[in-house]
């Protein structure tokens, strides 16, 4: 069962503002894996007057985001990032909870108190275990090098942090009755959580210590430079679509001003960490398992984005690992979606191919038999909306495309 759908706008508003909170800085002189050990260890509480009443706002914020409506209650895969993060959280990774919210958008975060958010848009853009892994091991290692209470530390040197504590207040308290679904809540909450943003040294450290950590687990420590270096790819492809300069931005980048530097870091610290003759894992088909329920759903929530682009791109970069249904007809529809001289002879062609896979959603045989019946094809449309009606019988138009076949 998945979370119900909201406004895609508001959505991103909200869900940028909270990834952007959280992901301040990047690495600045770079920090050696080797140097990097964790600073707590399992069960770790807080141990003074601060961070005793961060970990007191955070508990109830936690509790909010647990039963928020843009949760995804997917049990397998709720038990899958459970598992992950358990494998690539050091010392402390017993104590972590993972939630997984409904924003199709590149994003993770850790909190204060040792839970994780992790948005559905990062679940999309990986293309295996590995990646994922190194995403999950990075927010990890925050924690563990108690980066949040140092951040706050930091910025009540700088500010007035009490009307912010009020501010966080308000919106854990509303936790017994309100409920974080609400986007301007999240919005909300994305400033709030700006107070605790990350100076480059501590990005430095969380690169450092979670490539670290996904080497000794077993993981090809490489994924994580791949993975920068596909948002770097998919950041030019979007904004070369729209006429943009590449430094504009989407919420990632603008809070990680030098991601080419950021990818040289990553590269040399993968290399550090590799130790020779030692057979690394990318779990690629255990990753695609455990997602696969909710696949058809992260890629129709990219593609409605309206970033022909960007989506395009992912699309691509996940189709090295080998095309099928659920992709092609993902391609057909941003091209019909973008309405661009020629995309509906281009979409036609890619619901005709996305149908040639077994696993064709049913909505691919629909869309190719609407297509077929453009061009004057109806027999061989009818064959088409048959199929679609014994892969969705009970679908919404349902009725309709029996109309269309009997006429």
């Amino acid at each position: 069962m998945t979370a119900p759908r909201v406004g895609r706008r508001a959505l991103l508003a909200g869900g940028g503002a909270l990834g952007a909170a959280m992901l301040t800085g990047t690495a600045n002189a770079r920090v050696l894996p080797a140097q990097m050990v964790p600073l707590v260890g399992a069960g770790y509480r807080p141990v003074d007057a601060d961070e005793k009443g961060m970990w007191a706002q955070m508990d109830r914020v936690e509790e909010e985001i647990a039963g928020s409506n843009l949760l995804v209650e997917d049990r397998q895969v709720t038990a899958y990032l459970k598992e992950l993060i358990g494998r690539v959280g050091g010392p402390a990774a017993a104590d972590f909870r993972i939630y997984l919210a409904r924003v199709p958008d590149f994003n993770a975060m850790m909190f204060p108190t040792g839970f994780a958010l992790v948005y559905s848009g990062l679940l999309l853009r990986m293309r295996d275990e590995a990646q994922l892994a190194g995403v999950v091991g990075h927010e990890a290692a925050h924690f563990l090098r108690k980066h949040q209470i140092r951040a706050w530390r930091d910025t009540k040197k700088k500010t007035d942090v009490y009307a912010a504590l009020s501010m966080l207040g308000g919106i854990a308290g509303g936790a017994a009755g309100a409920n974080l679904g609400n986007l301007q809540q999240l919005a909300q909450l994305g400033a709030v959580m700006s107070l605790l943003k990350y100076s480059r040294d501590m990005e430095s450290e969380a690169d450092a210590l979670g490539i670290r950590n996904i080497a000794a687990a077993g993981y090809d420590p490489m994924a994580m430079p791949q993975t920068w270096r596909q948002l770097i790819g998919e950041l030019r492809y979007s904004n070369y679509y729209r006429g943009q300069r590449y430094e504009r931005d989407v919420s990632l980048f603008a809070t990680h001003p030098i991601p080419e530097q950021r990818l040289a870091d990553l590269s040399v610290s993968a290399a550090e960490v590799r130790e020779p003759g030692k057979v690394y894992s990318a779990r690629r088909a255990e990753f695609r398992a455990a997602i696969a329920g909710i696949r058809p759903m992260l890629l129709d929530d990219q593609v409605k984005l309206n970033d022909p682009g960007g989506s395009q791109y992912i699309v691509e970069t996940l189709a090295q690992d080998g095309w099928d249904g659920p992709l092609r007809f993902a391609e057909a529809e941003i091209w019909r979606l973008r309405n661009r001289d020629g995309d509906t002879l281009r979409a036609a062609q890619g619901y005709a191919a996305a149908v040639t896979y077994a696993d064709a959603p049913a909505d691919a045989w629909r869309w190719h038999g609407l297509m077929l019946s453009k061009a004057g094809r109806k027999a061989e449309a009818r064959v088409a909306f048959e199929r679609y009606l014994a892969l969705a019988p009970a679908a919404p138009d349902a009725p309709f495309v029996r109309q269309m076949i009997a006429d």
